[in-house]
């Protein structure tokens, strides 16, 4: 059963690989009918991304979605997307600037024929500038929007996270622009055209980095495991295992030096302030991991709760699918998908007391595997026009 907030808006997803397509899932997860548009044949690239020997990534990824193969690069292709799209609401889409234009589906006109349409639209650099022209990846935006240099060890080349952080943040601006935008469109009846750039969405986590530099010319640089200046916020070793503890607070760090038992370094002048425990940072860190060694996870975490201490392990997949709060709370979800049986991954986010969202539907197992039930039901085709569309390679 569909009870999502979006259950009513239908999305027509152009994107392929992560940033368009994150943000059709995100917007699929609240409800909203989501219908991916394939390359016919070939499909989407990321059916084929992800790590091990089965690529289980799509599952997540391509949920709730309905997938209909066209080809874009054929005017019978494109003929056929716009007839589609004038039954959207939303279109989200992450090609190269100027893709759409030239395919005779930019936004004047879209919007000239389809004026209640909302396109949200996801590149490397923004659809305007000197550099909206240029390729643009994930990692890429992650870079000059300032996040890689920041992430690392100080004496090592920047790092990187574990997951394309740049693409799914562009997708999540993109989402709640779609969403900002679907309130406008209630109350005037106008569409409108979202430009979610990939350095821009991670320009905006960057916190005070750039008023830093333009105040006191400081600029940040790589600390490893630690944020310089807020302590004690690190990962400890403990006789099994790491152990993250964040204290960085004068009463936070009191209650730290009771659960060690050595409350006196409480008022120690070397850390009871935030500014002194952030010059003392790697005298403090030492210490703090000195007690914690001599302890068990399970020892450390039992006085992190009995002194209401934030704390807690470091999850791998195993310690999440294994937690009883992820449990409690459904974090984790198994699906029943179409190439690999009972499959667990996250669950919808975030959670809605009145409109909840859900997985309904498995990911597509097979390109254009919606082609008679989408374009039969919006657009009146039947097996024959399939069938000559197909032989003609336009679907």
């Amino acid at each position: 059963m569909n009870n999502g907030a979006l259950k009513d808006i239908r999305v027509v997803e152009l994107g392929q690989l992560l940033a368009g397509p994150f943000c059709g899932q995100l917007l699929g997860d609240m409800g909203a009918d989501v219908i991916k548009v394939e390359p016919p044949i070939t499909g989407d690239p990321m059916r084929e991304w992800g790590q091990g020997a089965e690529k289980v990534q799509w599952e997540v990824i391509a949920r709730n979605k309905r997938s209909v193969s066209a080809n874009l690069r054929v005017p019978e292709g494109q003929a056929l997307v716009k007839r589609l799209i004038a039954h959207a609401d939303v279109l989200v889409e992450n090609f190269k600037p100027g893709t759409l234009e030239k395919w005779g589906l930019g936004p004047d006109v879209l919007l000239a024929e389809f004026p209640h349409l909302i396109i949200a639209r996801m590149s490397g650099y923004g659809q305007t500038g000197p550099y909206s022209d240029r390729a643009g990846f994930g990692g890429i935006g992650e870079a000059m929007g300032g996040w890689r240099y920041i992430v690392g060890e100080p004496d090592r080349p920047p790092s990187r996270m574990g997951v394309s952080i740049g693409d799914t943040l562009t997708a999540t601006y993109g989402c709640m622009g779609v969403l900002a935008a679907l309130h406008v469109k209630e109350k005037t009846g106008k569409g409108q055209v979202i430009d979610t750039a990939l350095y821009e969405s991670v320009l905006q986590v960057m916190e005070g980095l750039v008023p830093e530099y333009d105040r006191m010319g400081l600029i940040r640089e790589r600390s490893g495991s630690i944020l310089k200046g807020i302590a004690p916020s690190n990962v400890y070793s403990c006789k099994d295992g790491e152990f993250m503890i964040g204290a960085n607070k004068d009463s936070l760090w009191k209650r730290l030096a009771e659960a060690m038992g050595r409350p006196e370094l409480g008022d120690d002048p070397r850390y009871a302030t935030h500014l002194a425990r952030g010059e003392n940072q790697d005298e403090l860190d030492a210490l703090i991991n000195d007690w914690t060694r001599t302890l068990t996870m399970d020892e450390v975490d039992a006085l992190m709760i009995e002194h209401s201490i934030p704390a807690g392990r470091v999850y791998r997949a195993p310690d999440m699918i294994e937690d009883p709060h992820f449990q409690a709370r459904e974090a984790i979800i198994e699906v029943e998908t179409e190439r690999f049986g009972a499959l667990k991954m996250q669950s919808s986010f975030p959670k809605f007391s009145a409109t909840p969202g859900s997985v309904r539907r498995p990911a597509p197992s097979v390109v254009g595997q919606h082609n008679a039930e989408v374009y039969g039901e919006l657009l009146g085709l039947g097996e024959a026009d399939l069938a000559v569309m197909a032989d003609k390679g336009v679907i």
